[in-house]
């Protein structure tokens, strides 16, 4: 975590919306300001769409919205045709895929860590994956998919990992606000806490939750101010 006072005046935590599968839920999305949405194609999902699907969702994001191709264990094959139709800006990978294996795609990637298991240090995530553009950390457990809605002990995320620190887990419009001024995270990764049922977003939790991010961003104690 960062010390409240090392961080900058005004930082905005970065949003992400994921486990899309709606071109209106894209759409609103965009215009509520997210920086990003994710398609997720890791065949245990119940959000898991098909490249096709994601390539015309893609065409609902606003400019300068990120989309986000979320993999676990998938084929090369599988993943190669992902980028090929979604031409996604970044990567996430939630299985055991290698750092070698995630870089080669020719995008960024993000990995993602399982915190229901034994938490890692940062020395051993640096090791294991020195490509990694960041690091989300999620509450499932190993070999498990994510978007469970559980959250997990912020207190066991690695300290000193000087990279970006994605948190997910049971985040919702309820409790961001606390997730955001205690764990300071570069960005923050939703699916389930803005959705009435797996897949489907719920337009006022997706506003909810925007605003309370922001709410956070621009607290006293939090800004260092």
């Amino acid at each position: 975590m960062i010390p409240i006072q090392e961080r900058r005046t005004l930082f905005r935590t970065r949003i992400k919306f994921c486990g899309m599968t709606r071109s209106g839920d894209v759409r609103l999305a965009s215009e509520l300001g997210v920086d990003a949405v994710g398609f997720v194609f890791a065949d245990a999902s119940p959000r898991r769409v098909h490249p096709q699907q994601a390539r015309m969702m893609r065409q609902a994001l606003g400019p300068l919205v990120d989309a986000v191709a979320l993999f676990m264990d998938n084929e090369v094959e599988d993943v190669r045709k992902a980028v090929r139709l979604v031409r996604p800006t970044l990567l996430q990978f939630h299985g055991s895929e290698d750092d070698a294996f995630c870089r080669a795609f020719g995008v960024p990637y993000v990995k993602a860590i399982a915190m229901g298991g034994e938490a890692p240090t940062a020395a051993m995530l640096r090791s294991r994956y020195p490509g990694a553009v960041g690091f989300l950390f999620d509450a499932h457990a190993p070999g498990a998919p994510g978007g469970g809605g559980v959250r997990f002990d912020w207190s066991r995320l690695p300290a000193d990992l000087q990279s970006p620190v994605l948190l997910a887990g049971g985040l919702e419009p309820g409790n961001v606000f606390e997730a955001v001024t205690t764990v300071l995270p570069w960005g923050v990764d939703v699916s389930s806490g803005i959705e009435s049922e797996p897949g489907i977003k719920d337009g006022e939790r997706m506003r909810r939750f925007v605003e309370e991010v922001r709410r956070a961003d621009c607290h006293v104690e939090h800004a260092g101010r």
